[in-house]
């Protein structure tokens, strides 16, 4: 572990692509050096010294443990920025934090019109933050222990619905063997689009017609039949690692292209997962067969594919 001087505080650097050595190297230090550096990564704000520390005690003490997702890590870490951002605007302190600042930031994040769930997000990194705060011995306070985000006043089913067969069909042929073979991934295998990017060929059984997601959500590893066209689209790719690769930036803007020229609403990449649930629900009426495709780990959010896949109303409206 190394110190830097910067700008008056006492920077921890971080072994970079590993938190659990970035963990060992807060856990080596002694209670009251933890706590020193720990005060003046908070009085100076410094955010790579503050972020280093959420991870180490995240990875420590949460429930994902050494399995934390790059993509909950990158959220956490933009969650902890934007944190102190606020407090270099605002009065509020990490140390000696007012009882009200937290639900303050919150409703503060809820008026500059981010969605439910961003805030939600922003949240869970705040409290993780003081979490770690604690941890070092930095403070004894919390103040998002009783902050609550706006609750979401549009029911789950009705956000980012799933593509439907027909767009799913003029996306697959307006798209290049690379991206239609992506679509596929996510619209039949259910991959996230992350998943989907970092796919290798080692992980890709063709002729057993299996793939297997190594750090799924939470960490999770879950193996994925492959559909009798996936396995065509795979074929037709040349073999370097990873299968698909590229950035999500570059993925979405592919796929807006390709709507454009299908003529078909944009719906983004999640979409197809749902529609990999929702169809699953609909040709096989089980909950069980969706969750397990997809990796739920409660069938309470594999529920919403039940909602997409029933067509009971309007087909009964339909004949009015």
């Amino acid at each position: 572990m190394k110190d830097t001087q910067r700008g008056g505080s006492l920077s921890l650097v971080r072994f970079q692509g590993d938190p659990l050595s970035t963990a060992r190297g807060w856990t080596d230090l002694n209670p009251e050096e933890r706590r020193r550096r720990a005060m003046l990564a908070a009085q100076h704000l410094d955010q790579e010294t503050l972020w280093s520390l959420t991870e180490a005690h995240t990875v420590l003490y949460g429930a994902a443990g050494a399995g934390l997702s790059a993509r909950t890590a990158r959220a956490y870490r933009e969650g902890v920025g934007r944190l102190l951002r606020h407090a270099e605007r605002s009065a509020f302190s990490l140390i000696r934090p007012e009882r009200d600042g937290g639900a303050l930031y919150i409703r503060s994040l809820e008026n500059a019109g981010l969605a439910p769930s961003s805030v939600r997000v922003h949240l869970a990194a705040a409290r993780a933050l003081f979490r770690a705060l604690r941890w070092a011995g930095a403070t004894a306070l919390d103040p998002f222990a009783d902050a609550r985000p706006q609750r979401e006043k549009t029911a789950a089913w009705d956000k980012r619905a799933p593509y439907t067969d027909a767009e799913v069909s003029a996306l697959l042929k307006m798209a290049a063997p690379r991206d239609q073979a992506l679509i596929l991934l996510c619209a039949h295998a259910g991959l996230r689009i992350e998943e989907a990017l970092t796919l290798q060929w080692a992980d890709v059984d063709l002729p057993g017609g299996l793939l297997t997601v190594r750090q799924g959500k939470g960490g999770k590893l879950r193996r994925v039949s492959l559909t009798r066209s996936l396995i065509q689209a795979l074929q037709h790719l040349p073999r370097t690692d990873p299968v698909i690769g590229g950035t999500q930036s570059a993925a979405r803007q592919r796929l807006k292209v390709i709507a454009a020229r299908a003529e078909s609403r944009y719906r983004g990449w999640h979409a197809f997962r749902h529609y990999a649930g929702t169809r699953l629900v609909r040709q096989t009426g089980s909950l069980e067969h969706a969750a397990r495709h997809l990796g739920h780990a409660s069938l309470e959010t594999t529920r919403v594919y039940a909602k997409w896949s029933d067509t009971a109303l309007p087909d009964a409206l339909a004949h009015w």
